[in-house]
């Protein structure tokens, strides 16, 4: 085997059955690999949303997505994707091309230090050579899946891919750690807790710890409320769910923190907090990896397997419940009645449209949604009843996320319908991937929240008594764009009209665009 033929094999032994990317001459003699081995390739508009559409797959998959860039600008714009899966914790391994070794010490053009460029955004960063390409694909994969899972860089250099290979032994690394778990008394400080809250993040939903939730939450009586990368690990209907942290209606949230006597805070990572932490009450950190970033004083800490030591603490406890779902319910009505403040009468806001779909579309349904001040709603209104349901950059919180991580999470779940919300400052950054959407025939729905502006940064302004200066979009009718891509348009700018539009008949094999002209009144009164 080559080089190239031993790094897909690895790639394939671990299941990985997707590359997402933008070619350069480096490139070609692993892309022929990847073909031979009947990988499928994407090619993305640009190699930063390749990268975007990698990290979904990693998220959705919990196997690293794998991306790939030339040498040179090719690198440099797949830097933001990668930094994108660092902070939001999912694998992936991004591949990036290389002139020959015996050029690249000397040689300019185009030619970047990819070791340096990606160091601060990746886990680890490394070159593969014909005598260490399987060593290096078994600690790519093994760091990229690790507690806490990101991102690996791999250097191809072209005098390397096509090589003959000397070490091609392929043999995957466990990719899973088998770890201590219990409840190390957690169970009698619930006892002695009157108001306990379980917040739990993404690492419980990489776990597999939804079902352990939910059993401690019905056995003692203890509402979760969730991170926003992990809406769905607790079904948002059940009687112990109590909402979202760090979303819309963001005070009621911390004031209900606030008020509990114990947090346990479960697989809880703190690069999704938006504002900064402010509870002085006891807590409990359950989570894979230890409590090394301190943004929240934990004095116990369980380290380990989440979903072992949730079902451990599960099992021991013996007691009357906590609190009553009809407590948790009354919290939730204060949250609903808190979500629809600011709704401007005979306008369409934006939690008329977030309804309008949620109340279209079936349980299973797969939302994913940009960053702006839409996703602030988006975070807290939308109901998830399944883990990984919901796709959103939380971590970096990069614009341009959601059209991407929506094709991918069509591509992965065909007969499930997907949603993307985005805004049309987050659209016009990626646009031109509607047309790759409707090149692979994919049914998307895409919601476009309209309101000609970069709304989260003008309110700012706004707040500083500063004129709207630079933050202003200009409309585009997306009817027309949307038809220039291949897909199928329509603009709407009331409730009803969304509505009647939603229940009627959608393409099945194109995506159907939706230019939402909204109010964003409602924005101002939520943030």
């Amino acid at each position: 085997m080559n080089v190239s033929e031993v790094m897909v094999r690895y790639l394939q032994a671990c299941g990985i059955g997707h590359v997402f990317g933008y070619p350069g001459d480096p490139n070609i003699e692993f892309m022929e690999a990847a073909r031979r081995a009947g990988l499928q390739f994407v090619l993305g508009r640009r190699e930063g949303t390749a990268g975007l559409m990698a990290e979904a797959y990693g998220f959705l998959t919990g196997r690293p997505g794998v991306c790939m860039s030339t040498l040179g600008p090719g690198s440099s714009n797949l830097v933001n994707a990668v930094a994108n899966a660092f902070l939001d914790r999912v694998p992936m391994i991004a591949l990036s091309g290389q002139i020959e070794r015996r050029r690249e010490q000397t040689f300019t053009h185009q030619v970047l230090d990819h070791n340096r460029l990606f160091s601060p955004v990746s886990k680890w960063t490394a070159h593969v050579a014909p005598d260490t390409v399987a060593g290096v694909m078994r600690r790519a994969l093994r760091t990229a899946v690790a507690e806490r899972p990101g991102p690996v860089h791999i250097t191809t250099h072209a005098d390397v891919v096509g090589a003959e290979a000397k070490d091609d032994a392929v043999s995957l690394p466990p990719l899973e750690t088998l770890a201590f778990g219990g409840e190390g008394g957690i169970a009698r400080r619930l006892r002695k807790a009157k108001k306990p809250v379980i917040l739990a993040g993404i690492a419980a939903q990489r776990a597999g710890a939804h079902k352990a939730l939910a059993r401690l939450a019905e056995a003692a009586g203890i509402p979760v409320v969730v991170a926003p990368m992990a809406k769905g690990v607790l079904a948002e209907d059940h009687p112990y769910y109590a909402g979202t942290l760090d979303m819309a209606c963001n005070a009621l949230m911390w004031d209900f923190l606030k008020g509990c006597d114990l947090l346990l805070a479960v697989g809880f990572d703190a690069v999704e907090l938006i504002k900064p932490w402010s509870l002085s009450v006891p807590t409990v950190h359950i989570d894979a990896v230890p409590n090394t970033d301190q943004v929240y004083r934990a004095d116990t800490e369980l380290v380990g397997d989440i979903a072992v030591i949730v079902e451990a603490i599960a099992r021991s406890w013996k007691g009357e419940p906590r609190w009553t779902a009809a407590a948790v319910k009354r919290h939730r009505e204060r949250l609903r009645a808190a979500y629809y403040a600011g709704r401007v009468k005979g306008k369409l806001n934006p939690t008329d449209v977030i309804d309008a779909v949620r109340e279209t579309l079936p349980r299973e349904a797969i939302a994913t949604t940009d960053v702006g001040s839409h996703k602030l709603l988006v975070g807290q209104g939308w109901s998830a009843y399944a883990p990984r349901s919901v796709l959103m950059s939380n971590g970096l919180s990069s614009m341009g996320y959601s059209l991407p991580a929506a094709i991918v999470a069509q591509l992965l779940h065909p007969k499930r319908p997907v949603v993307c919300f985005t805004g049309d400052g987050g659209l016009a950054m990626v646009q031109g991937e509607l047309r790759l959407a409707a090149s692979l025939k994919l049914p998307l729905l895409v919601v476009v929240f309209c309101d000609g502006s970069l709304n989260r940064i003008e309110i700012k302004q706004a707040n500083r008594k500063y004129p709207s200066w630079g933050t202003l979009i200009e409309p585009t009718d997306m009817v027309r764009l949307a038809q220039s891509m291949g897909c199928e348009g329509a603009a709407v700018d009331g409730a009803a009209a969304l509505s009647r539009l939603l229940a009627g008949r959608r393409p099945k094999d194109r995506p159907l665009v939706v230019g939402a002209t909204i109010d964003p009144a409602q924005y101002t009164k939520q943030f």
